[in-house]
Formats: C-alpha cells, sequence, structure tokens
C-alpha cells in the first residue's frame, strides 16, 4: 500500500504501470474530501463583482438559494439554485456548462439538466434586448425537463437582483452543500475495475 503522498516518477502516461494509477487512484479518493471548501471558497470570490447589476454575483447566487430554500426545494435544489452561476467570471458565455459539470456526479438527472441549461433558458428575459432570440430556449421544449428549467429561471434566477431582499448568508448553506457532495450519486467516468 502506497503512502498518502506517495508519487508517481513517469513522465508519460504511456509509461505508466499499473502500480503507478494505484498510487493515483489513492490520491483522487481523497479530492472529493476537500471538494465542498474549494467550491465555497470560489463563491466568496464572487462577492464584489456585480458586473452591472444591482447586488454582486454571490449575493445573486445566495438570493437564489434563500428563495428556494424558503420555497421548501430539497436540498440537491438549493444547492443547485447556490451554485448555478459559480462559472460566471470563469466561462461567461458557457457558465451553466460549467457549474452543471461540478454538479453532475452529486446531483439528480433533472437537476444537473436544469443547470446546465439555465442560461439559455434565462436569456427568455433579456435576449431580445440585446438583439438575440428570446425564445432559443424553445429548442429543448421536447424535453422532460422544460418546463422545471423555465421554473427555476423564473422563480430562483431573474428575480434574484434585489439588494433589499433578505438573503441567507453562505454559512446557512454550508452544511447542505457539505452534505449533497459529500458522496457522488452516479459515476460519470468509470474506467475499467482496477
Amino acid at each position: 500500500m502506497s503512502a498518502p503522498n506517495e508519487r508517481t516518477h513517469f513522465t508519460r502516461m504511456q509509461d505508466a504501470t499499473r502500480d503507478d494509477y494505484q498510487k493515483i487512484a489513492k490520491h483522487s479518493a481523497g479530492f472529493y474530501q476537500g471538494l465542498p471548501d474549494r467550491i465555497l471558497r470560489h463563491l466568496e470570490l464572487l462577492a464584489g463583482d456585480t458586473g452591472g447589476y444591482a447586488v454582486d454575483r454571490l449575493t445573486h447566487s445566495l438570493q437564489s438559494a434563500t428563495r428556494a430554500q424558503r420555497d421548501g426545494r430539497d436540498e440537491q435544489y438549493v444547492v443547485c439554485a447556490l451554485i448555478h452561476d459559480i462559472g460566471d467570471t470563469l466561462a461567461t458565455v458557457n457558465h451553466s456548462e460549467l457549474a452543471a459539470v461540478v454538479l453532475e456526479p452529486f446531483v439528480s438527472e433533472k437537476n444537473h439538466w436544469i443547470v446546465k441549461h439555465h442560461g439559455i433558458f434565462q436569456g427568455y428575459y433579456f435576449f431580445h434586448h440585446l438583439g438575440f432570440d428570446r425564445h432559443l430556449r424553445d429548442r429543448y421544449r421536447a424535453s422532460e425537463h422544460f418546463t422545471d428549467c423555465a421554473q427555476f429561471c423564473e422563480l430562483y434566477d431573474q428575480n434574484c437582483f434585489d439588494p433589499t431582499y433578505d438573503t441567507l448568508p453562505l454559512s446557512e448553506f454550508e452544511p447542505l452543500l457539505r452534505r449533497v457532495f459529500a458522496k457522488p450519486l452516479r459515476t460519470i467516468y468509470s474506467p475499467a475495475p482496477v
């Protein structure tokens, strides 16, 4: 058994051995333990960045989660609301997909779909002001999650820019986030058994 800080010595993956990947697998298993802390730190990076809105990106995310929690949504959904825009400052155009990739192993297929597509659905509220088709979301009308995503944007996204709203602090959501990210619900990438 390798020590937790033991490293491999190959410089090209094609030269690695089974033993090398056993060592790497042990390191990878610990990845999930620190994930909630990394997500919390990244959410904190959104503070102060308004992007021109009336509230900063962190407050927007907290309002989204606050509204979802107050409406009695389950923990997964509230966490999705909390981190739906976590990629805004890294991947402005496809921030929805970035957030969805982070969430995918930990949430239901429906919640993953909502987060992944919320950007195009959110466009219903503003695309026409920028010369785009506000009905671009209609390309997904056949999806069983169309209504769920439209509802998410209506109730927990487009209305979460209110500086006077009684928004809960990030610390309120930390326990939920830690529970949702405690263990993957499903494997997205499944290599051959070792």
